[in-house]
């Protein structure tokens, strides 16, 4: 179930921990110094079962960029072996800190090779509607299993 994607981004959040953990002594001094509690730290600022059902949607394609805390993927151009004449760019954003179908937003830029040139080329709207619906499943099986 897990790709090596989630299993990295696990790996860099559970590592990140220990330099956010403090002593018993700390946590009631932390206020006086600035610091931020604990109860206020997050490292996913949006639906995380959106963000997570995202990575996991496109874990095939490379990724240019991830902001857990913005609920911003960018992908980088994706060639399919089975058309090496065309490809996808996908850009998701998760609107919303719920679980919600108007919580997401998938742009997509495709491009076809014609005479060693890449151009432009439409895409079709069924095309971004079925990413938002696999994604939005993804998401609800997430936290219905989560529970």
């Amino acid at each position: 179930m897990f790709r090596p994607l989630h299993i990295a981004l696990s790996i860099a959040v559970i590592s990140a921990l220990p330099a956010c953990a403090g002593s018993k002594k700390d946590v009631g001094s932390s206020s006086k110094r600035g610091a931020i509690a604990p109860s206020k730290i997050t490292t996913i600022g949006v639906n995380s079962y959106l963000y997570l059902a995202t990575l996991d949607t496109v874990s095939f394609m490379p990724l240019l960029q991830s902001d857990s805390a913005n609920g911003v993927v960018i992908t980088d151009w994706y060639v399919n072996p089975a058309t090496p004449s065309e490809r996808m760019k996908l850009t998701i954003s998760i609107l919303d800190p719920d679980l919600r179908a108007d919580a997401l937003r998938v742009a997509a830029s495709r491009q076809t090779l014609s005479g060693g040139q890449w151009t432009e080329a439409p895409v079709q709207a069924a095309t971004v509607q079925k990413l938002e619906e696999i994604i939005l499943t993804k998401a609800r099986d997430l936290r219905r299993n989560a529970n």
